[in-house]
């Protein structure tokens, strides 16, 4: 008796609504954002790809009151996705202030570029 059950079981498979059919497309797609941003830090003169867990930290947890930030969505090492409202000069400056605060440059000033990609 179990096995009819089990096999019944795996059998149905409910469909999604249009509600959730609608969220996985929004949500799931390859890219978010139309602009492609490279972000890179220097530090104590070594230019590196910006670690993700610190664009993560500035991106979700951003307090500077700042609508353009909120359009921006870390998508791994050193790289970004923004809105156009997003100036990347701007971004880039209010990054290196936010990660030399946090003493992310071990004392040394951080400097921050953003390129288009």
């Amino acid at each position: 008796m179990k096995r009819k059950k089990a096999a019944a079981l795996l059998l149905y498979k409910r469909q999604p609504s249009a509600t959730e059919a609608h969220a996985a497309r929004c949500y799931n797609r390859a890219a978010m954002y139309a602009r492609k941003l490279q972000v890179e830090v220097v530090i104590a003169g070594e230019r590196r790809p910006c670690p993700l867990e610190w664009l993560d930290s500035f991106c979700m947890r951003n307090f500077t009151g700042a609508a353009e930030f909120d359009d921006t969505l870390p998508t791994g090492e050193g790289t970004l996705e923004a809105s156009f409202r997003v100036e990347p000069a701007r971004l880039a400056a209010a990054l290196a202030e936010w990660l030399t605060k946090r003493g992310k440059g071990n004392g040394r000033p951080v400097e921050v570029h953003i390129r288009e990609s």
